[in-house]
Parts: structure tokens; C-alpha cells; sequence
């Protein structure tokens, strides 16, 4: 079983690069997005200072070396394999980067620009020399690559040169307006890019950083995950303490007035989305005979409450969406319990333990229960996604900023590397969740042996 268990957890580390893969693939090539948002801004700009009177539509509009910049920023100037493998933390990023065309305009004089660019890099304010021979009109070879006031050297400080021909950046262009390279109407001449090769991603612990609200995807999960964790925890004990007892008390009383009425109470629940309860809570309990808070989990007095004071206002706000959070598991759970404990009362073994003394109450507790919690255990490890992933929709009613609503908003804005955390984060609780639950069963059935 120990070995079963060791391949169980190697399979998570492809998987897991499946489908992200997957899901970046689709992000890549889907519309939207904060290249397109940047552009659609610009654009905007460029129309209202048309109206304006400037007499120039594209005023606004975003220069090639901006758009290049973005394209650098979210790697949408690399392939796809490559960008993933940025992604990921296994590919370098170009970082720091500093350009200057040959042939160009330039603050210094004195040199031949044709073979020579002289510009200065990024953060440490030096000037270089970048010398090139043109053996074509689309290739050359690199001949120097140096700090002018001679002290050092730059590739020895970690900096790289790449010399991009003008067939290079008119394919560049051409991916970028979805065109080809003969359509460019650009005339471009080589250019020199120093850069410095940085690893940051997943393998790193850096997810990007959201366009939207400008921080760190991983400080925002942080941010988040608590709170998600919060009610995740709350709705679960809740659950499990009622409907396990509640299914056991049904199955034993099965067609009595409790049960029935039990029945009627849970499936009237379940049939209510715990979205649309919220609403109906928030309008008639909160906004109109204000008993509870319609939105948030803290008051905005909060900080100058008192420690008894912060337990009982982030109650007050809990206790509604904690409702809509346990509504729709008390069916499901209470139901399952019931069915599998009755079918364990009339199995041969537990009328075998009875017939030799075994009184009723001890077949149920110590024969038929356990044997009717085990399909229970199987979704016990799916409940470490619940714990984080939350509700999204009973997130967005009650406005609390938890786990799903931030999953819920990247993806309405196509805040790609937040999409990317937090479908990181939740396929790995789901894989992980996966493998506990099989723990839990082989721990709750001996019996059970995985192979």
C-alpha cells in the first residue's frame, strides 16, 4: 500500500503540469486580457482626445516600443512552450531589458551607427558598446559587447546581447497583429537587446502579479485563503456534527413523523441554491429589518473595537452567508447516511450479531455505522478544496472577499496570472484531496488494500 501511495503522489507533479498547461494554453489565445485591456485603453484615449480636437485618432494609441514592452512583461513575445516554461520557474525571463537600433538616432556621437549602438543598461547606468559586421541584409555576427569606460566586463556582471535582424521583428510584428511578416509596413534595421536572464516562477514561489490590482498573486491568495478557510471550516463542522447523526436517527426511525418531517425540512433546503437564499436574505433579514449585515465579514469600525468586541461583529457578519454556505450540504449528506446505514441494518451480519445477543443500539454503533461511513470517507479529502475555494457566488452576494471571489473576478477581468495562482492552487488541493481521501478509507476499512 505504501508503495501505491508513493506513486499516487509522484502522478500529482505531471498532472498537475497538464492542466496547467492546458488552462495557459487557452488563456494564451483567448480574447481579453491586459495586453488588449492596455490597448482598448489607449485606444479610448486616442478617440477622446480626438473629440477633443486634437485632429488625431491615434493619438492615444499605444507606440511599438510600449506595445513590445507589454509583450515582454507577460511573455506573449516567446512561443508558447516557452513562456509556460517562464511560467513555471524552468525557463529564464529576460529581465532588465535595454534596446538600441543600429543605425538609429542616439545621445552619443562620434561612431559609426551603421555597426555600432551605444546605449545604457538598465539599473546600473552604464554606457556600452554593442559592435556588429553585416554580412546580409538579415544576418550578422556579433563582434564586441562592452562597458565603454572599459572597467569590466558586462557578460561577466550576468548581462546577455542578442542581435535581432529586421526579418526578426518583422515576424515579431506580424504575431502581434495576427499577420505576416511580408504585410509589415515598418522598416526596421538590426537591434541590439541586453538583458538579464532571471528565474521566477512557480518552482520560485512567484505567480506573476495581477494587472488588476497590481500586487502579487501570491499576497493576494494569502490575503484571501484565510477567509475562505474561515467558512470552509465553520460549514463543514456544522454539516457533519448534524447530518451524520441526523441520517443515523432517520434510518433507525425511517417512516415515522420525525423522518418525514426531516425529510421535507432538508430537501426543501437543497432544492435552494444558497446564492439565491442570500439574496433573499440580504433584502428581507439585512436591508430592510436590518437584524444582520448585508455585506462584508467586518464592520468599518472594526480596529477600534474591543477583543470581544471584533468576536462578536465578525459573528454578526458570518452568520448569514454561513447559512447559504451549509443549506445545500445537509440533503446530500443526511440522505447518504440514512440509505447506507439502512442497508447495512438489514445485512446478514448485523441479524447474525443480533441473533447471538448482540443488542440493537451496540449493532448499530459498533457493526453497521462504520460500514455505512465508508462511501462518507471517500469525499473526505475533497473537503481541503471546499476549506479554500469557498463559494464564489455566496462570496459575490454577501461581498466577502474570499478565495472564490478572487478566482470569480480574474476571470471577468482576464487577469491571466491570477488565474493561473489560483487554478494552481485549487488543482493541487483537488489531487492532493484525492489521494487523503483513499487514506481515509483504508484507515476506516482495513479491509480495503490499494494495490
Amino acid at each position: 500500500m505504501k508503495a501505491y501511495f508513493i506513486r499516487r503522489l509522484l502522478l500529482v507533479i505531471p498532472t498537475l503540469i497538464g492542466i496547467t498547461l492546458l488552462v495557459f494554453t487557452i488563456s494564451r489565445f483567448a480574447p481579453g486580457g491586459p495586453y488588449e485591456a492596455a490597448l482598448q485603453a489607449a485606444t479610448s484615449g486616442g478617440q477622446e482626445g480626438g473629440s477633443k480636437g486634437s485632429g488625431d485618432d491615434k493619438g492615444g494609441n499605444l507606440s511599438e516600443d510600449q506595445k513590445e514592452l507589454l509583450e515582454e512583461q507577460y511573455s506573449l513575445d516567446k512561443i508558447l512552450i516557452v513562456a509556460y516554461g517562464q511560467w513555471l520557474g524552468v525557463a529564464p525571463k529576460e529581465d532588465l531589458i535595454s534596446k538600441q537600433e543600429f543605425g538609429g538616432k542616439s545621445f552619443v556621437k562620434g561612431y559609426d551607427r551603421k555597426t555600432e549602438a551605444r546605449f545604457i543598461l538598465r539599473t546600473v547606468d552604464r554606457l556600452v558598446s554593442v559592435k556588429i559586421n553585416r554580412k546580409s541584409e538579415n544576418e550578422a555576427e556579433l563582434v564586441s559587447f562592452k562597458y565603454l569606460d572599459g572597467a569590466g566586463d558586462p557578460v561577466a556582471d550576468g548581462w546577455t546581447i542578442r542581435i535581432e535582424s529586421p526579418q526578426d521583428r518583422k515576424e515579431r510584428w506580424a504575431r502581434r497583429e495576427n499577420s505576416t511578416a511580408a504585410e509589415c509596413p515598418n522598416q526596421y534595421d538590426y537591434r541590439a537587446v541586453a538583458f538579464k536572464n532571471r528565474f521566477s516562477g512557480l518552482i520560485q514561489g512567484d505567480l506573476g502579479r495581477s494587472f488588476v490590482y497590481g500586487d502579487s498573486v501570491v499576497s493576494l491568495i494569502a490575503d484571501r485563503v484565510p477567509i475562505s478557510l474561515y467558512f470552509g471550516l465553520l460549514s463543514t463542522i456544522i454539516i457533519y456534527t448534524v447530518c451524520i447523526p441526523l441520517g443515523v436517527f432517520k434510518a433507525i426511525k425511517h417512516g415515522s413523523i420525525g423522518d418525514n418531517l426531516s425529510s421535507v425540512s432538508i430537501f426543501v433546503g437543497y432544492a435552494i441554491p444558497g446564492y439565491a437564499l442570500g439574496a433573499i436574505l440580504v433584502v428581507f433579514l439585512g436591508a430592510r429589518l436590518g437584524m444582520f449585515p448585508i455585506f462584508g465579514l467586518t464592520s468599518e469600525n472594526f480596529s477600534d473595537m474591543s477583543t470581544w468586541g471584533q468576536i462578536k461583529d465578525v459573528a454578526h457578519h458570518t452568520v448569514l452567508p454561513l447559512i447559504c454556505f451549509v443549506i445545500g450540504g445537509f440533503a446530500f449528506l443526511t440522505m447518504m447516511m440514512k440509505n447506507n446505514l439502512m442497508e447495512n441494518l438489514s445485512s446478514d451480519y448485523v441479524r447474525t450479531a443480533m441473533a447471538k445477543g448482540v443488542t440493537f443500539r451496540r449493532a448499530v454503533t459498533k457493526h453497521a455505522f462504520r460500514n455505512s461511513f465508508i462511501p462518507i470517507a471517500t469525499g473526505l479529502g475533497g473537503l481541503i478544496t471546499l476549506f479554500v475555494s469557498g463559494s464564489m457566488l455566496i462570496e459575490r452576494v454577501f461581498d466577502i472577499q474570499g478565495f472564490g471571489l478572487l478566482q470569480f473576478q480574474a476571470v471577468q477581468a482576464v487577469d491571466i496570472d491570477v488565474i493561473m495562482g489560483t487554478l494552481t492552487i485549487s488543482a493541487l488541493l483537488m489531487l492532493l484531496g484525492n489521494i487523503l481521501s483513499d487514506v481515509i478509507v483504508a484507515f476506516v476499512d482495513p479491509r480495503i488494500k490499494f494495490n
